[in-house]
């Protein structure tokens, strides 16, 4: 119970900048984990110097979105059943819940790479691999499916732990996977030559070591969670309750899914060096995104409780507070790399045709990453604080929008309308998120005045 009496101080008393960074700092750490991952792998293979490898692991992208999401709808369904259960005192069902969650995120990815193995070669055409990238691009697939349990396993317990209200904890299982990492990539890449599946086996251990840190905190130190293994089975209804939540992460991921395949598959007919500078691109652009991302799915508790309190001077002031942090983050980090984007490009590759044509589309992405952080603000803003209609315009817009827009701009514009049809999508989504906000903001102001006016009155 003194977790939640914790968090209910978070949410309630501790003061603006102290309860976001202790609410958002485990998430930003968590959602930017996958991005280090991929830029720690781009980094190596780049070593290799060979263009074609490192455009199959751009292509190769969509495969771990599609993992980690299937793992945090275990995670994130589970863990926020879990929570309630332990506010409710029902600690035998919530290491129910735990039990079931993991041992569901096991299953899930052995079925993932089980389907995987029967349609392996039109889900390798698919990404976009051409003749060049082809077998790359599979032996990449291939491992990641085949260890793909270990990514969903892994991202299903983050959530179990974070559940419980140890957020620490989460940090230091992600340092784990990170460390082991960078220590596999060296062994795999640069010693051993296994090059892709050198690439891929690293995310494949390195999640498996942080599962294992994560399987031995909530076996020997969890309160509440102790004994989670013994568990497997869960009545339907219980069941309900962990993808009710848990679902709206697919919905998400598949948006993201669909978008990352019009641009590999767009690209790709521009070339291998068009593909790899794409993937450089956006492995850059994705540090300040997640760390938005990790902000604002950190404070979204925060919002949500004092929506309902009605206590709207901290609900503006959590608000203002992010909306500054993402802005920081973007705009500093987005001025740095934009300034020495030469030197940053050098990182991943020496092919010339890939620094030249790299440049030009990381500035497009930079862009894009400014909007982003609000739009993805906008948006859990609205989840927070129950405004359904809001919440699907937004979802909708970002998800669906960059279909037709990347469409159009091709048949207008060739390779410039592929470079610039993300960013002019987050534009578009975004100004749209700020409408939907100053709509918010004017019925949370109307019910701010006839909250005083009534207490004026007593």
């Amino acid at each position: 119970m003194k977790e939640v009496v914790s968090n209910v101080y978070y949410l309630e008393k501790a003061p603006i900048k102290k309860a976001i960074a202790h609410l958002s700092i485990p998430m930003m750490v968590g959602m930017s984990a996958g991005t280090i991952y991929n830029l720690v792998n781009a980094y190596f293979i780049g070593l290799v110097h060979d263009t074609a490898m490192l455009s199959a692991i751009t292509l190769c992208l969509p495969i771990f979105t599609i993992l980690m999401a299937f793992g945090n709808m275990f995670g994130v369904g589970g863990g926020t059943f879990i929570t309630r259960l332990v506010a409710a005192g029902d600690g035998e069902k919530a290491r129910k819940v735990a039990g079931y969650s993991f041992y569901g995120s096991i299953i899930a990815g052995m079925v993932m790479a089980g389907i995987a193995w029967l349609v392996m070669t039109p889900l390798v055409h698919l990404l976009g691999a051409d003749a060049l990238t082809f077998e790359y691009t599979r032996q990449y697939t291939f491992v990641m499916f085949l260890g793909g349990f270990a990514i969903l396993g892994n991202f299903a317990l983050e959530q179990l732990v974070r559940a419980g209200g140890a957020s620490k904890e989460s940090m230091y299982g992600m340092f784990v996977s990170i460390v082991l990492s960078i220590l596999l990539d060296v062994l795999f890449i640069l010693i051993l030559n296994w090059h892709v599946v050198g690439a891929a086996l690293s995310i494949i251990l390195a999640n498996i070591g942080s599962a294992v840190y994560y399987v031995w905190y909530l076996e020997t130190k969890s309160g509440n969670l102790k004994g989670f293994l013994r568990h497997f089975k869960l009545k339907g209804k219980d069941q309900g309750e962990v993808y009710k939540i848990g679902v709206s992460e697919l919905i998400q991921a598949s948006f993201l899914l669909v978008t990352t395949l019009l641009l590999n598959n767009y690209s790709m007919q521009y070339g291998d060096t068009v593909v790899a500078s794409f993937g450089i691109a956006l492995r850059i652009v994705q540090v300040p995104e997640f760390l938005s991302m990790g902000l604002f799915f950190g404070i979204i508790p925060l919002i949500a409780y004092n929506f309902s309190n009605k206590n709207i001077p901290r609900l503006k002031s959590g608000i203002k507070h992010a909306a500054l942090y993402i802005a920081a983050i973007s705009g500093v980090f987005a001025g740095i790399v934009f300034l020495f984007k030469g030197q940053v490009l050098h990182f991943f590759s020496n092919d010339p045709s890939v620094l030249s044509i790299g440049g030009y589309i990381l500035a497009a992405m930079l862009i894009s990453a400014l909007f982003n952080g609000f739009t993805g603000l906008f948006t859990g803003i609205f989840q927070a604080s129950g405004q359904g209609v809001s919440s699907t315009v937004m979802a909708v817009a970002q998800g669906v929008l960059f279909i037709p827009v990347v469409i159009v701009l091709h048949h207008v514009f060739g390779l410039h309308g592929v470079v610039w049809s993300m960013t002019i999508t987050e534009v578009i989504t975004c100004l749209l998120g700020m409408i939907l906000f100053v709509s918010f903001t004017k019925k949370i102001n109307v019910e701010d005045g006839l909250k005083n006016e009534m207490q004026a009155r007593e």
